[in-house]
């Protein structure tokens, strides 16, 4: 079992924190090191897998991520932005995978991760999810395939405590469907209508996002025109989807370079 990758959970109280503990305990690929939460919380100095319903499993959880760091050989991270800037320079210190998950960042702080991904490997996606990524590259080329007469919105919809919109998915896809027509997302971005916003602009890809009750995360890309609409469309039931891919990149990491990667390096795609 000494042989397996040793994990660090970081945000392990949080929805998504409290589902990778689970997934790492229970896979027979690896074990579960660390867990880190913010200091003062109430979790700090208690067995991670009593707090989970796991039973004891001998991890405390720590407020100071650099010793959990460096015993792992990978950290999962879906945390906040300036929390994930600050693990990014701890775990290329400490030579981990970083994996992460957090959504909400600005072009700015991806930027800010690059002298990182020179010393370790950094695999970043908004969404950890087979399905996800299969949607990203379907819209790619269903982008590819159609003209601007077909225009292009993004729906999503998400449980009522997510901070951040258009969901890090959301712009995943419309990423895909702005590189599938040759144009750059920002350029062509719609996200902010209400009151009288005048008639839809040709190109533009636009963002709707839902937010209610606890609705794990749906997605749909809509291409529609006059007399026809095409629609792709997943929907995630179960927290355990992300959980797994996360594990999974953090797997695949471990014999790479280097760099910054994405799921569809990962998976192949």
């Amino acid at each position: 079992m000494s042989d397996l990758p040793g994990i660090t959970i970081t945000g392990a109280s949080g929805r998504m924190g409290q589902m990778l503990v689970k997934t790492v305990v229970q896979s027979d690929k690896a074990r579960l090191v660390g867990a880190v939460e913010r200091e003062g919380h109430d979790w700090v100095g208690k067995d991670i897998g009593m707090l989970c319903g796991l039973g004891e499993v001998g991890v405390l959880v720590e407020s100071d991520p650099l010793p959990a760091f460096a015993r792992s050989q990978a950290v999962i991270d879906f945390t906040a932005p300036a929390a994930t800037l600050e693990f990014a320079a701890l775990a290329a210190q400490a030579r981990a995978v970083h994996v992460i998950g957090t959504t909400g960042m600005s072009e700015a702080e991806i930027a800010l991760l690059e002298p990182a991904s020179r010393h370790a490997v950094i695999v970043r996606a908004g969404n950890m999810s087979l399905g996800v990524n299969l949607l990203t590259q379907l819209t790619k080329k269903v982008a590819e395939a159609l003209d601007d007469d077909y225009d292009i919105e993004v729906i999503e919809a998400h449980h009522n405590q997510k901070v951040d919109a258009p969901s890090g998915t959301a712009l995943m896809l419309g990423e895909a469907a702005a590189e599938g027509r040759g144009v750059t997302l920002s350029d062509v971005s719609d996200s902010g209508r209400d009151g009288l916003t005048g008639a839809r602009k040709k190109g533009d890809i636009g963002f709707s996002a839902i937010r209610g009750g606890d609705i794990i995360g749906e997605h749909d890309v809509m291409f529609a025109a006059a007399g026809e609409r095409i629609t792709l469309r997943h929907v995630a039931t179960d927290r355990s989807v992300f959980a797994r891919g996360a594990l999974k990149a953090a797997l695949w990491g471990q014999d790479k370079s280097p760099g910054h990667y994405n799921m569809l390096d990962v998976l192949g795609l």
